[in-house]
């Protein structure tokens, strides 16, 4: 055993999580009433129960008295996956323990968030803020970059069986029914049929990606990546049970390479922690709110120079400004 080795990386995990110790508030839920509590409690004994890792000790409480055995374990068991077949491969390192703990905190605080019992006659409504980064050739030759705007509201019904609305920086038009829905679409109904165990849940997420992300397919994206964007794009772009958000957080700690980011600023201007992963150069970021652990908007950003950008410059930036159940399109869950 290299003793010096493993010294080296105790320190550097003690380090991120003193690191993230300082960035982070104290829980945002620490008086949670009893019944919640109850609730919350039971479902993590039952998750363990149901799905035991070897390598993992026993998840932590809500005020997270506990982290480093977590932490290191769920590291562990990303490092010993194997590549295909629905798990992470081992083409990054693990997550840091920082990010496994921000997410498990994260997790926690959606967990808590009222539950709205959905009806099928409802849509799901999503409004966003943002801009993304186009290239063109430019006269004279050379490429020329630009910003576009991209603000958009949506409305989904929750079953999938009735069309949608659009609205956005192009016009207003009508979506086509989701039907039964899939994870590049979902809906209500869908989301709340996916598994609340976070390993089950990541091994479904991981399947999709390894169709067309997976050894062979040819794509520079590859599994870990797709996995890391489709759980964003889960929690940015949909309304989902607190459950299911939590499960979704909890198994993005599970995918090689998650990191955090110390500040992060949203496409509104406001600024919090994230955890992200790099690929290619590039950064994706999500981002949440310090107190509240709410998620506040997703961006890319480069680190190295190029065509799209120097370092530093943001590719993509989109804001959650509005979201919840509304009984039709085109209304708010303010009641506008």
């Amino acid at each position: 055993m290299n003793t010096a080795r493993g010294h080296r990386d105790e320190r550097d995990e003690h380090s991120e999580r003193q690191e993230l110790a300082r960035l982070l508030p104290p829980p945002p839920h620490p008086e949670m009433a009893p019944e919640p509590l109850k609730e919350f409690l039971l479902n993590e004994i039952d998750l363990h129960h149901r799905a035991p890792v070897p390598a993992r000790a026993a998840r932590r409480w809500p005020r997270l008295l506990v982290v480093t055995a977590i932490a290191t374990a769920a590291a562990v068991a990303v490092v010993v996956s194997t590549q295909g077949g629905g798990t992470p491969t081992q083409t990054a390192p693990p997550a840091t323990a920082a990010s496994v703990q921000l997410l498990d905190r994260v997790a926690q605080a959606a967990y808590t968030q009222p539950q709205t019992q959905a009806r099928d006659s409802q849509y799901s409504y999503v409004k966003t803020v943002g801009h993304s980064t186009s290239l063109s050739e430019a006269t004279g030759g050379g490429m020329q970059r630009a910003t576009t705007t991209e603000n958009l509201e949506q409305w989904v019904a929750v079953d999938g069986t009735r069309p949608g609305l659009q609205r956005g920086t192009a016009g207003e038009k009508q979506i086509p029914a989701p039907g039964g829905g899939s994870l590049d679409s979902p809906t209500y109904k869908l989301l709340a049929a996916l598994p609340t165990d976070p390993e089950a849940l990541l091994k479904q997420i991981y399947a999709d990606a390894d169709l067309n992300h997976g050894t062979g397919s040819g794509s520079t994206t590859g599994p870990d990546q797709e996995a890391f964007t489709t759980i964003g794009d889960l929690l940015r772009r949909s309304v989902a049970p607190p459950e299911v958000s939590a499960a979704l957080y909890r198994a993005a700690g599970q995918i090689p390479g998650v990191t955090t980011v110390d500040d992060a600023v949203d496409a509104t201007g406001r600024h919090g922690i994230a955890v992200a992963r790099t690929h290619n150069d590039e950064r994706s970021e999500w981002i949440f709110d310090k107190q509240t652990l709410r998620l506040l908007g997703e961006r890319t950003v480069l680190l190295k120079d190029g065509p799209w950008g120097k370092a530093g410059d943001e590719v993509t930036s989109v804001a959650v400004v509005a979201r919840g159940l509304v009984d039709a399109p085109g209304l708010t869950p303010n009641g506008s």
